[in-house]
Order: C-alpha cells, then sequence, then structure tokens
C-alpha cells in the first residue's frame, strides 16, 4: 500500500461528486484500504460509479442529493475527516446552455461545503482538509507552461463560454478566504485535462475513442491547432492523495497535469484512430465561439511541495483507455461534440 493510503488509514473521506468520473476513481483508490470509510454524495447526473463494484462495500456509503441542498450537505459530510469537493456542472457544452445553473452549483454548493466543515471544526470535530476541485479554465484562452502565481485570465462578463471559469476562481477565492480567516485547512486543485477509462458525459478523449472504435468519423472545432496536455486519470489521483496527507499542501493551489502529454486536438484525434486501428476520417467543423488555445501547466510546485510526479506517458494512457472502451458494449449513443 503506498504512503499516501496509509496516512488514510481509518479515516472518513467525504467526496461530494462522488460519483462521476474522478471521484469514483479516487473511492477506487481508496477502497483498497477497507479501513477508510468512504462517503459519495451526487446527484448521479453522471453516473460513473455504477460500473463499478464500490456500492457494494461495507466501508461505502452513498448520500443522493444536491450540493444546493445545506442540509443535504450536512447529513452526508457529517463525521468526515477530508473533504473533496468535486460537485460542479462540467463540459463546454452544458455550461453554455445552463451557465446560471452552473454558477448557483459552484458558488452556493462551495459555500455550503465551506460553512457546514468550519461549523464541523467549531464543534471540535475532525476536519483535516476541505479540497476544492477548481479547473485549469481560470488561466483563459492561452496558458502556456502557467504557475499557480500566474495571474488569472477570463473572459468578458456575459459571454456564457467563461461562466464555469469565473465561478471556479471565486470558489478557490472563497477556500482560501476560509483558511485565513478561519484557518480552515483548505486545498485548491486545478486538474488539467483529465482523461481515462471510464470517463463518462464530455472530454474529446472520451468522444473520440468512442466514435474511432466505431469507425465513424471524429469532429473537431475548427482547424484542430488547439493545444492541451493531458493528464491520465491515475495521475490525478496521485495528485489529490498527496494534498489529502501532505501537511505543506494546506491553504495552497496546486497544477496537477501532465506537461509531457501535450499535443494538438488534431494529432490529439489523429493518434486516437492510430491506437484503435480505426478507418475514422476527421472531419473540421467551425466553431464560432471562444476557445482555449493554448493550456500547458506548470507542476513544478506540485513536484517540490508534494512530490507530485505524473507517471504514464500520453501514448500508454491512451492505450489503456481505448482497450478499456473496446471491452464495453457501446451500446450508448454517440454524442458528436467534445470538451
Amino acid at each position: 500500500m503506498d504512503l499516501s493510503l496509509q496516512a488514510l488509514s481509518g479515516q472518513t473521506v467525504a467526496i461530494t461528486g462522488g460519483a462521476g468520473f474522478i471521484g469514483s476513481a479516487l473511492a477506487e483508490r481508496l477502497a483498497t484500504d477497507a479501513s477508510i470509510r468512504i462517503v459519495l454524495f451526487d446527484n448521479l447526473h453522471h453516473d460513473a460509479v455504477s460500473a463499478t463494484p464500490l456500492l457494494k462495500l461495507p466501508n461505502v456509503k452513498l448520500f443522493r442529493g444536491d450540493v444546493r441542498d445545506k442540509f443535504a450537505v450536512a447529513q452526508a459530510l457529517a463525521g468526515a475527516n477530508h473533504i473533496i469537493h468535486m460537485a460542479s456542472i462540467a463540459g463546454v457544452d452544458t455550461v453554455m446552455k445552463a451557465p446560471v445553473l452552473t454558477m448557483q452549483v459552484s458558488l452556493q454548493g462551495t459555500m455550503n461545503v465551506l460553512e457546514v466543515a468550519q461549523a464541523m471544526r467549531e464543534r471540535g470535530e475532525d476536519v483535516r482538509r476541505v479540497v476544492d476541485f477548481s479547473t485549469s479554465e481560470v488561466f483563459g484562452r492561452y496558458a502556456f507552461n502557467v504557475a499557480e502565481t500566474d495571474a488569472t485570465s477570463l473572459g468578458a462578463v456575459g459571454e456564457a463560454r467563461w461562466t464555469y471559469a469565473v465561478a471556479k476562481l471565486a470558489t478557490e477565492h472563497l477556500c482560501a478566504n476560509y483558511h485565513k480567516q478561519y484557518g480552515l485547512p483548505t486545498v485548491a486543485i486545478r486538474p488539467f485535462n483529465i482523461y481515462g477509462p471510464r470517463q463518462v458525459g464530455t472530454g474529446a478523449i472520451h468522444h473520440f475513442v468512442r466514435h474511432a472504435l466505431r469507425n465513424e468519423p471524429l469532429t473537431i472545432h475548427n482547424d484542430g491547432s488547439q493545444i492541451r496536455s493531458w493528464c491520465y486519470i491515475d495521475d490525478i489521483i496521485d495528485g489529490m492523495l498527496l494534498v489529502l496527507t501532505k501537511e505543506a499542501a494546506v491553504g495552497q493551489s496546486f497544477n496537477i497535469g501532465s506537461p509531457r502529454s501535450t499535443v494538438t486536438i488534431h494529432q490529439l484525434a489523429r493518434d486516437i484512430v492510430r491506437l484503435a486501428n480505426s478507418t475514422s476520417t476527421l472531419n473540421c467543423v467551425p466553431w464560432n465561439f471562444p476557445d482555449v488555445e493554448l493550456r500547458v501547466p506548470d507542476i513544478s510546485k506540485a513536484r517540490t511541495l508534494l512530490g507530485y510526479e505524473p507517471q504514464l506517458d500520453l501514448e500508454e494512457g491512451l492505450a489503456r483507455t481505448i482497450a478499456w472502451y473496446k471491452g464495453q458494449a457501446m451500446a450508448t449513443p454517440v454524442n458528436t461534440t467534445h470538451a
């Protein structure tokens, strides 16, 4: 067992948004230690947990609810030593269709989590960490080798594309100020383009792989010259365990990603077609909305303070992801958009 899991033995970890892709993957890793009690709080809008045996385990409990409901949040978080707040509206298309809901879930939901956690602490409960799951979108359209201390850059007011980023930046400020004013042990994570098996709902790799395995055209926005760094699911989970267990993490924000796994969207699509042995063609279509053109993290701070180092390169990560999808029934209709 790794040292991070050993440090969590016998404790309770609560995850809002815990039934989603990343939340359920974190729960799976935690569940390898049967002494760790795991609480998942989710409305099951994006349900990845049902594809796992997690809900059959005696140390895993699911609360179904809305993070905007403070009473439900308080019930789910009761007794938690570590709180990872992931619940949010995600995916560019979804955010643009529901910008008000996006902000409500982020702002109201995060305030509920922080107020409940602080009240628990004031009652003498052992709250050791509150982790806010932010986003690399806070760096705006052009972000090359960006560090946590670099200025954030957000779009024009009223442009729905940036609603998610604005809300997430606000939640980072909330968490940082709860630490400064009340001493609540908060941390913020800025993940950079996470992918892997069991991803649901959104993500370019999720959509490209599913289309490629059916030999269907892959749709790319504009000419596909947008540049992203891709981080395999196991690597983000490593980073999250480190922020839960390293005392140096408290009061900080961290970029978590894999800078060496950086490609254009067009090249990503080509790589997936090749690795899937697919005959899919690439279909470039106009996308007349603001987009992130460049997003590559500097992870020096996470390396220095946490000892974080991504392990899996993009080629191997894509191969593992494709292999997992090949094993699925692939009966669900395919959505043609990507984030």
